[in-house]
């Protein structure tokens, strides 16, 4: 997503919400340069918003995600793991939120692998 962050329409605003917390924060930011802000939602106050539930154990970490570490154990990322330190159960999702504040585009994971197609949302941004 990083690199076709110009082809969302003008004045749009990337935002990441996340519930971790500040310390966990800080070092996660500081193994990825994020080009655009991170919110903290501790409460998961968003979450619950916009309908985001929690995954069956099987499909956080069932066949799909094993095959996810795989690929980057394969990749030599291996180092890139971490221990999970937080609710690995919780679903999270991509929003498009039109200038009037209404949602004109949602996608609501079924899985922690389970992402939007980048050309998704750059067209639900609108026109460019």
């Amino acid at each position: 997503m990083r690199d076709r962050l110009d082809e969302f329409a003008p004045n749009t605003d990337v935002v990441v919400v996340t519930f971790t917390d500040p310390e966990r924060l800080c070092d996660y930011l500081g193994r990825n340069d994020l080009p655009f802000p991170v919110v903290i939602d501790p409460d998961r106050a968003a979450y619950r918003a916009f309908g985001l539930g929690r995954a069956p154990i099987v499909r956080a970490w069932g066949f799909r995600a094993a095959l996810a570490y795989l690929r980057l154990f394969v990749r030599g990322r291996w180092r890139d793991l971490r221990r999970p330190t937080e609710d690995t159960l919780q679903l999270g999702g991509d929003f498009v939120i039109g200038p009037d504040g209404t949602l004109v585009y949602g996608f609501w994971s079924r899985g922690p692998d389970d992402r939007p197609r980048i050309d998704e949302l750059i067209a639900a941004s609108g026109p460019g």
